[in-house]
């Protein structure tokens, strides 16, 4: 069921969100060669506690870790351990954290140091069609529309969407209706105002593909590809969508 969230719910939504900005701002300072991927979630969770707001992501069906820390061909869901950043690398950094029974979840990805220019390309890529997506949640159009709109981006610059994972409604629970695909499929859900939506476009350099890894929660590229993921949370307004995180 998709749901609406009152005025005061989507204020504190805007709270929780403005904090996970700044410690998701804080972690992309961190990243550096030389740091040990479990040290940014020691950083997460420290920020976490020091601001008032708990790790959306620690437990939730049993995730290990506070932060999702995706390098390189791992897409999502990237679990924080011994791995320690090269330069050259990118790494994605997908956080969630809830504020009075609200949640908020967003991603960036980030380049560790020097990084080739087939990276950085698609870095910017990604940003860009998350932009575009975002830009389309307008009340009384249709969640395919956001979709489409970051399909046919990422495709013209020579990338690919993957097609196994998607973006979601998220607020009282960090996963509610409806999926929001970042390829084109029909028309789908009328957006109203109200509805918060975490977009976020994963776009791999190769192919769009996935394999899941052995511990059964990193994503990866099927071919070894690079991938990119950026996300926002996103309310759905009488005007302009506004971006929460």
């Amino acid at each position: 069921m998709v749901i609406i969230k009152s005025d005061d719910e989507i204020a504190t939504m805007r709270k929780c969100g403005k904090i996970l900005a700044a410690i998701l701002d804080k972690l992309r300072g961190e990243v550096r060669p030389g740091i040990k991927t479990s040290q940014l979630d020691i950083i997460m969770a420290g920020e976490s506690e020091k601001r008032g707001v708990v790790p959306s992501f620690k437990g939730y069906h049993g995730f290990p870790a506070n932060v999702c820390v995706s390098v390189n061909d791992e897409i999502v869901h990237g679990i924080p351990g011994e791995r320690v950043l090269q330069e050259g690398d990118i790494v994605s950094l997908d956080v969630g954290a809830k504020l009075h029974g609200f949640n908020t979840d967003a991603a960036i990805t980030t380049g560790v140091g020097r990084i080739s220019t087939e990276a950085e390309d698609l870095i910017a890529v990604t940003e860009a069609s998350l932009r575009l997506g975002a830009a389309q949640a307008l009340s009384g159009a249709w969640i395919g529309e956001i979709s489409s709109a970051i399909q046919h981006y990422v495709e013209s610059k020579g990338f690919s969407v993957v097609r196994e994972y998607t973006g979601h409604g998220v607020g009282r629970d960090l996963h509610e209706e409806p999926q929001i695909p970042n390829f084109a499929f029909g028309r789908g859900v009328l957006l109203r105002k109200g509805m918060t939506l975490a977009i976020e476009p994963m776009v791999n350099a190769g192919d769009w593909r996935t394999r899941l890894a052995a511990n059964q929660w990193t994503v990866l590229t099927a071919d070894g590809s690079l991938s990119a993921h950026f996300e926002h949370t996103i309310a759905v307004t009488d005007g302009e969508p506004e971006v929460l995180v």
